[in-house]
This record gives C-alpha cells, sequence and structure tokens, in this order.
C-alpha cells in the first residue's frame, strides 16, 4: 500500500527539494517493541513512519530508551535529551505545541487535533428512590406540609365557629338539617371536623373532595386550597417525570467543573504530562488551584505509567484519569478485551483541544520534507483512517466513549423504563400500605380493649 501511495504522491511533489532523500534516519518511537511494555506514545506512529520512509525514500533504524517523560526532571532523563545529544534525529511522539517547545526543537505540522478526556468507573444501576421527592426542594416541601396544616385548622376553625353560632342562634341551614339529629351534637361535630381532612388530602392527590359547609366564608378558603392544590400537583407531576426517567447509572462526572467542585473526587494524570504540566507548572488562582488541590489530595496521583493510574479507576472507586483522548480509548478497548466487561468509560465532556506535533532537532534540514510529508496524509484522511485499523472499538461499550454532543434521531434510542427506574413509586407505595396496616391494627387493638373494658364493668 506504501508503494501505491508513493507513486501516487510523485507528481504532486516532484518539485520539493528532498534533503532526506538517502539518508538514514535515527527514530525514536515510545511504542516500538524494542522498548519497554507501557511507555506513551501514538499507536499508529509506526505505520506513519514506514509511510514518510517509503515517500520521502529514507531509512531509519530505531533508538531503544526507557523514559516516559519529554522533559527531563532534576535527576532524571527525558525524551528531549536524545535530541539534544544528537542521538535523534526525528521523534514520533504526541508532542503537544508550546511556544516555549517551538523555540527549542523543530516542531512539525501538527498531524492530530487531540483533546484532553477524563476516563472514569461505569456505576452499576441504583435503585431511583428519591425520584417522589426531587420535584420540589427541601423548603417547598416544607412550606407544602405547613400549609396543609394550617388549611385544616383554619376549615375546622370556622366550621365549629359557624356550628356554635347557629347553634346560639337557634337556626340551623337547611343542608344540615336533613344530617342534623338530637343528641348525636359531638358524632356530628367530630365527623365534619374528619371531612377537612378528606376535602384538603382529597385535592392534594387529585380525588377531590366534598364541601361540608355552604358559608361564603368557609367555601372561599376551600377554593383557594382548591387552586392552589391544582399548581402544587401540576408542578409535581410535570417534574416528576423527567427524574422517573433519568438514567439509573449517572456518570461520576461530567466535565471538569464537576471535579473542581467535588471534594471527594480524586484526579489521577500522568507525571510530566501534558495535563500535570497545565494544571500544576503555575501559580494560577480559582479554577486551576481547585484542580491542583484535587491532583495534590492523593498520594498516587501522578503515575509514571499510564496503565499504573488506569488500575485505580475502578468500578465504585472516586478516582479520575485525565489524558489524551485516544490513550482513553485504548484504555478501554485493553480492559474490555482483559475483563469482558465495559468497565470504564468517558466523561460527557473533554477539556483543552490541543495541537500535536512531532519534533527534531532545531533548524534540522528533514524538517519540511517531513513536513509536507505529513501534510500528506492529513490531506488524504490517512491519519484518521488508519484508526479504524489499529483502535477497532468494542461494539459493547460504544455508549461508553461517546462525547457529548448532537446525535442524529437515527441514533437515539429510548429504553423501557426498569423497576429501578420506579422503584420510589413502589417504595412509596410499601411504605403507605404499611401505614395503612399498622393503623388497622391500632383501630382493632383499641376496639378489642373497649370492649374488654365494658364486658368488666357489666
Amino acid at each position: 500500500m506504501f508503494h501505491r501511495l508513493h507513486n501516487r504522491s510523485q507528481t504532486l511533489l516532484a518539485s520539493i527539494p528532498n534533503a532526506v532523500k538517502g539518508k538514514h534516519l535515527r527514530i525514536i518511537w515510545p511504542r516500538w517493541e524494542g522498548n519497554p511494555k507501557g511507555l506513551s506514545g501514538p499507536l499508529k506512529g509506526g505505520v506513519i513512519i514506514d509511510y514518510l520512509a517509503a515517500r520521502l525514500g529514507f531509512t531509519y533504524e530505531m533508538v531503544r530508551i526507557t523514559e516516559n517523560r519529554l522533559e527531563p526532571a532534576p535527576n532524571q532523563r527525558g525524551l528531549f535529551n536524545y535530541l539534544w545529544d544528537g542521538k535523534c534525529d526525528f521523534l514520533v511522539s504526541s508532542v503537544a505545541t508550546t511556544w516555549e517547545r517551538n523555540n527549542i526543537f523543530d516542531l512539525t505540522t501538527p498531524w492530530e487535533y487531540a483533546c484532553l478526556a477524563f476516563l472514569i468507573p461505569v456505576h452499576g444501576e441504583t435503585a431511583n428512590l428519591k425520584s417522589v421527592v426531587k420535584p420540589f426542594q427541601l423548603p417547598v416541601w416544607i412550606g407544602l406540609i405547613v400549609t396543609v396544616i394550617c388549611v385544616i385548622v383554619v376549615l375546622t376553625l370556622i366550621q365549629r365557629y359557624l356550628q356554635y353560632m347557629e347553634q346560639r342562634s337557634g337556626t340551623v341551614s337547611a343542608t344540615e338539617c336533613s344530617t342534623h339529629l338530637p343528641g348525636n351534637n359531638s358524632r356530628l361535630s367530630n365527623g365534619r371536623a374528619g371531612r377537612q381532612y378528606v376535602y384538603v388530602f382529597g385535592n392534594l392527590l387529585s380525588q377531590g373532595g366534598p364541601c361540608t359547609s355552604n358559608r361564603l366564608s368557609f367555601r372561599f378558603v376551600a377554593g383557594v386550597w382548591a387552586l392552589a392544590a391544582f399548581i402544587f400537583v401540576q408542578a409535581y407531576t410535570s417534574i416528576l417525570f423527567t427524574y422517573v426517567v433519568a438514567p439509573v447509572n449517572q456518570p461520576l462526572i461530567n466535565s471538569i467543573y464537576d471535579v473542581a467542585d467535588s471534594s471527594d473526587i480524586n484526579l489521577l494524570v500522568k507525571k510530566a504530562g501534558t495535563a500535570d504540566t497545565m494544571f500544576t507548572n503555575n501559580n494560577w488562582t480559582g479554577f486551576y488551584e481547585k484542580i491542583r488541590d484535587r491532583i495534590n489530595s492523593l498520594e498516587d496521583s501522578r503515575c509514571v505509567l499510564i496503565s499504573d493510574c488506569i488500575k485505580l479507576v475502578t468500578p465504585g472507586s472516586r478516582n479520575v484519569f485525565i489524558d489524551g483522548y485516544a490513550y482513553q480509548l485504548d484504555a478501554i478497548k485493553e480492559d474490555f478485551q482483559k475483563t469482558g466487561k465495559c468497565n470504564l468509560q468517558l466523561a460527557g465532556d473533554t477539556y483543552s483541544s490541543l495541537l500535536v506535533a512531532m519534533v527534531l532537532p532545531k533548524r534540522s534540514p528533514y524538517t519540511d520534507p517531513i513536513n509536507k510529508g505529513i501534510l500528506e496524509l492529513r490531506e488524504g484522511g490517512f491519519i484518521d483512517h488508519w484508526d479504524l485499523w489499529f483502535r477497532p472499538m468494542p461494539g459493547q461499550c460504544i455508549e461508553n466513549f461517546k462525547r457529548g454532543g448532537f446525535k442524529s434521531p437515527r441514533s437515539r434510542k429510548y429504553p423501557s423504563l426498569s423497576f429501578k427506574n420506579l422503584s420510589g413509586a413502589f417504595l412509596l407505595f410499601l411504605v403507605g400500605t404499611s401505614l395503612s396496616v399498622l393503623a388497622f391494627l391500632c383501630e382493632h387493638i383499641i376496639s378489642m380493649t373497649g370492649r374488654l373494658r365494658l364486658c368488666r364493668r357489666n
């Protein structure tokens, strides 16, 4: 295939001076099989090297390395040392372009537009028990309870006051005469007082209820409550639906701002990697200060190898690993191949788009030919196409690495509601049924006690 690409592009770049033709280059590619396993580097770096060698006509040899960082540390070498020492002509890695690096090295034209993604554990489905109380905040629930008590008290007081005034004046309304019997005033009063509860809770549960008085003052309070109950019920039911159908396996985070706002989230980074450099090698305050605190809060938050960080992202943990999007896809794929399960997923939002380049020594004669070869690959779409070769993602984990954004209607799926979605309603039913049974038993016990006392007296 490389020979066909080589012949096809000869006519396009025949006029370009090729200073690298016939040369022998020393190349560093961290994922070369001769290097220790676990080093970070582009998965498709090998095929890029083969294409450039066939296209530009040079030969190469791989330089063996053990370092897994770009910049050197006080007592540790980095990959950039090989360029400074003249032991490497071309570094094939994912190097984020910065102004400082561009002053020291020759950075190629960006061969990939990357971003930082967050690898999080997949949480199991949890019962949606709080769905029945989530539509209203706590102050609203308190206000609703207080309102119900106040309405019941006001209606009861009005009813008793009207009965007192009627008994005092000796007049009884026509509607009350039909139900009034001599000697049963206490039963009548208690029955009508009980009806206030039926009316108030009946309207609140959209069941309605009888109004026990024809007096204007009583009906005015009852009408106001009926209107208020209608608003409460409509607001509750309209919002309740969204909580019932909400996913029962919410992700640990959705974006980096969730990491900054949550004190129990542990953020993991590759030591001296792009994310570590971006957040810790500065004294910026605000958002960056919170992220630094999350990184420094865990002793093992900086990992030499990416695999060390991925091992800490386990189901049930509060650990989040930030790294390049492509590397996170590799982690999901490798974990699925080992376990047969989709235990890892990506957060919905990514962070900080990056221009990724390769590196040559400053003023290298090979920079221009290699730049033009990379441009050929970009324009032909080969770099993106090779992702399908080297990174075939398992179909079972497709939903685990989809980033947030627009999805076509064909890709949308509307799953049926599970028991866990409606667990709150079933819990409410069980609690209500248990209370009714308890009330029945209490009434039965009290009734039996009264009968025993009556029998003893007789």
